[in-house]
């Protein structure tokens, strides 16, 4: 009992070490009423040094009663005013353009209150940072306005969509930032903001108790892969037993003077593995 508590919470502990914030929960885990660290994602992705992040709040559930709600991941809000919706996604699928209009429009449905002027509509931001290119040019950054086609002019309608590539991890300061999204050991981060919330996570019994959700769902993975396992194990097996039954047939078959033709009608085998048996029965 002992030895299995001890199996258990070594592999709990690998598990929390291979984290890193590419991983959702651990992103959310990471930002989670932590200003400096969300700062930090805000000024480097739109470069803009004088961000200063009020409140960041994770997996905000926005209701719609006339259609789909949402749960974003991450929302902050600057001293401006301004909200920004940051979303972790390692799935292409998870990425869609229609996706990021319809968390955009939310945002607008929700913080535009009763009686205020349209005027007063906050500027928003939904941010993507995508595990692969999913647009497909080799950008780093992808800035996303709305803009008039007679004169490319930018239509100022204060809603901004970006998707931040984090297959760019080169030495910029966006590219540095990437990299420590995939970092998994807080002493090779590069920025120290997310050093010591990741410090705590992985290395204290109050982080680690902090992350039961993601120990639990790391736990349901790992049975629902096992259980996928042992029907595929069982699968297998039956398999194997019904062609160790059709090999028996068609033997029999065989040996009382059956044709391969015949024999392969009434064995389910194939023509080629019924004539190797015709050989061995003959040698």
């Amino acid at each position: 009992m002992q030895t299995t508590e001890v199996g258990q919470n070594s592999e709990i502990k690998q598990v929390i070490g291979s984290l890193c914030m590419m991983n959702n929960r651990f992103m959310n885990f990471m930002l989670d009423d932590n200003k400096k660290a969300a700062q930090v994602f805000l000024r480097v992705i739109l470069g803009d040094d004088k961000i200063k992040v009020r409140n960041v709040r994770i997996q905000s559930f926005i209701q719609n009663i006339y259609g789909h709600s949402s749960q974003l991941d991450i929302l902050a809000q600057d001293s401006k005013g301004r909200y920004f919706n940051v979303e972790v996604q390692r799935s292409d699928e998870g990425a869609p353009a229609r996706r990021a209009r319809f968390y955009s429009s939310i945002l607008d449905t929700h913080f535009l209150q009763p009686g205020k002027l349209y005027e007063e509509l906050p500027d928003t931001y939904v941010i993507f940072i995508t595990e692969n290119d999913v647009l497909h040019d080799n950008l780093p950054l992808y800035n996303i306005r709305r803009r008039i086609d007679e004169n490319a002019k930018c239509f100022e309608d204060g809603s901004h969509i970006i998707y931040v590539n984090s297959q760019r991890r080169d030495n910029t300061a966006l590219g540095k930032l990437m990299q420590d999204l995939y970092c998994t050991e807080p002493k090779n981060l590069h920025y120290h903001e997310f050093a010591e919330r990741m410090e705590f996570l992985k290395y204290s019994k109050e982080g680690e108790e902090k992350m039961t959700d993601v120990i639990e769902e790391y736990a349901a993975r790992k049975a629902e892969a096992l259980a996928k396992e042992a029907v595929k194990e069982a699968a297998k097996k039956a398999e194997e037993k019904e062609q160790a039954n059709r090999i028996e047939l068609a033997q029999g078959l065989l040996a009382d003077g059956m044709s391969i033709e015949f024999t392969v009608r009434h064995s389910k085998l194939t023509e080629a593995e019924v004539r190797e048996l015709a050989s061995k029965l003959s040698a």
